[in-house]
């Protein structure tokens, strides 16, 4: 599984602006790489693949959707997200026959902005972080990372498995076979009985050190349930 970030382009000449995008870009896990203007940005796409553009329209030089339809003429796909103060019908309509996939007119929101953003990636294919959720906790799984509300905790390379296969199949019922196949898969041999009741163990107490918030029950006669 790819661990890089993703690299997404941001166009917006106004500097304030621009700094605010790449801000909250950054800070929901991406790398932004910012221009003023479409000058260099050519270049740029020759040596780098970004797995998406942020392009205002009010750009110096040149109309950012005339630049967009310049580089799709060129043979470059990259999906286009408009961010631009052009807000009446016809020039929403100009930008996606000019090769946007999505249009954000100014003001914005930022939190609207990435997930956008980030819905973007999925319907392309690319997707920076895959979450999943399950009551309070929170993987991301190319991160590697748990989260129980606002806390991260560190978990070795098999207790990761095993949290993300049961937060796979909520409130399911899961054998000790299906989980040694998922959990241990090569690595069987060193599974006996004992060894699912001792890493789940050691999970809850990680998890939920005061047992308060009961997040596995044993199925008598079959495994455990994440409930």
């Amino acid at each position: 599984m790819k661990t890089e970030r993703i690299e997404i382009v941001v166009i917006e000449d106004e500097e304030d602006i621009l700094e605010l995008i790449e801000y909250h870009l950054n800070k929901a896990g991406y790398d932004a790489i910012g221009f003023l203007s479409t000058e260099n940005v050519e270049q740029f796409l020759e040596e780098e693949n970004p797995a998406l553009m942020i392009v205002d329209r009010n750009l110096p030089n040149i109309e950012g959707s005339k630049f967009v339809l310049q580089m799709r003429e060129l043979g470059y796909n990259t999906p286009v997200i408009f961010l631009t103060a052009k807000d009446k019908d016809s020039d929403i309509e100009e930008g996606f026959e000019r090769g946007a996939d999505d249009y954000i007119t100014k003001p914005f929101k930022p939190k609207e902005l990435i997930l956008r953003v980030e819905a973007l990636l999925r319907r392309s294919g690319t997707m920076m972080s895959e979450k999943i959720k399950h009551r309070d906790l929170t993987l991301n799984i190319q991160k590697r990372q748990l989260f129980v509300g606002e806390q991260a905790l560190e978990l070795t390379n098999l207790e990761f498995k095993l949290l993300y296969t049961f937060i796979k199949n909520p409130n399911q019922a899961l054998d000790r076979d299906y989980l040694r196949d998922e959990v241990w898969g090569d690595d069987s041999s060193k599974f006996n009985e004992k060894t699912i009741n001792v890493t789940i163990n050691r999970l809850k107490k990680k998890i939920d050190p005061l047992g308060e918030k009961e997040y596995f029950v044993p199925v008598w006669g079959v495994g455990y349930k994440l409930v």
